[in-house]
């Protein structure tokens, strides 16, 4: 396999042409100046395709960012994949399982597959990794996860910006973050794949709490309060599945956590903030240009931290919130009233 010899990838395909998968590919392309590889984006809309074919630009999700010469696109996913070394997955968590079966008799036989998803797949509560190594047959050492505080729309401008590649086998994530690396973003390389994904996963649901404060007009006490026990429960659970304490202090845990709480730029903090002024669910979806994750996962990381034995209220109340059985007036309150007891429990 080429990434053993450390050999570059000619073929990068990304299955995906919203703002991360558009903006991921931006990178990979001008990772590749001056160098003859190519990356090849599917999207499912033809005039997304035909935008970033002809005026290199997606003007749906990056409004005016120019992406590199070296980035095409197609409908055809058959096409894309062909040949390609390298495949990136950046589509909805809860569609990626069915999508793949449609797309893994058209791999490559040695393809190393990275996920751009932070999201549990209802019913298995899987992560996407394991979605992927199940439904592509792949081994660990093939199955590459990048996550970190990693805003789409700041990227795409270019905006200095640190991520994590983990990967179980250390070549891999050398090899995939040798090619992610044009001089705005850097990658740092770890084997805890479990941690990474827990992070960019659970972040969503607090990221909602905290939405929800601030459609609610409260102070950056309370939402202080939420990121900081949120980052608590989300280590509970990260350990509980055998993540690394470390990883949850870093770029993919505290990282991305900040990030997506903190950004008017971050559909769940975006969504959440609809909540807390009050409208419904489905408003909110209906008005929602992308899938805001924690709405779809919420359920899942819940059942799965019941699974595991781990206390999760903040993501307990969202979900309730987000299934009907709490209001927004109620969420605080409810969290508020839990017993006294030691910080470090």
């Amino acid at each position: 396999m080429s990434y053993v010899d450390g050999i570059a990838p000619v073929k990068i395909a990304v299955l995906g042409a919203g703002s991360w998968g558009t903006t991921f590919a931006k990178i990979l392309g001008d990772a590749a100046a001056g160098t003859d590889r190519k990356i090849v984006v599917w999207g499912r809309r033809q005039e997304v395709v035909d935008q970033i074919n002809i005026h290199h630009r997606n003007p749906r999700y990056l409004s005016t960012t120019e992406l590199p010469a070296n980035i095409g696109a197609s409908t055809d996913a058959v096409e894309v994949l062909r040949d390609a070394e390298l495949v990136v997955l950046a589509v909805p968590a809860q569609t990626l399982r069915e999508q793949l079966r449609g797309w893994a008799g058209h791999l490559a036989k040695d393809v190393v597959v990275v996920s751009l998803m932070k999201g549990l797949e209802l019913g298995t509560d899987q992560r996407m990794s394991q979605v992927i190594e199940e439904e592509l047959g792949l081994t660990p050492d093939r199955v590459v996860v990048i996550s970190g505080p990693n805003l789409a729309m700041e990227i795409a401008r270019q905006e200095p910006t640190a991520s994590v590649v983990a990967c179980a086998d250390e070549n891999t994530a050398k090899w995939v973050a040798s090619v992610s690396t044009p001089p705005y973003f850097r990658p740092y390389t770890v084997d805890d794949v479990v941690g990474v994904e827990i992070g960019g996963i659970v972040k969503n649901v607090i990221a909602l709490c905290v939405g929800i404060c601030e459609g609610q007009m409260v102070g950056d006490n309370t939402k202080a309060s939420v990121i900081t026990r949120g980052l608590a429960e989300t280590t509970r659970l990260a350990l509980a599945l055998g993540g690394k304490a470390e990883t949850m202090a870093g770029l993919a845990g505290l990282g991305d956590l900040v990030a997506t709480c903190s950004s008017s730029l971050s559909r769940n903090h975006t969504a959440g903030r609809m909540l807390g002024e009050g409208l419904t669910l489905d408003e909110v979806n209906n008005r929602m240009t992308q899938t805001a994750e924690g709405i779809k996962s919420g359920r899942a990381v819940s059942d799965l931290a019941a699974k595991m034995g781990v206390d999760m209220p903040i993501t307990n109340a969202v979900v309730g919130v987000l299934e009907g059985k709490l209001t927004v007036d109620e969420l605080g309150p409810l969290l508020l009233a839990r017993q006294l007891k030691s910080e470090g429990d």
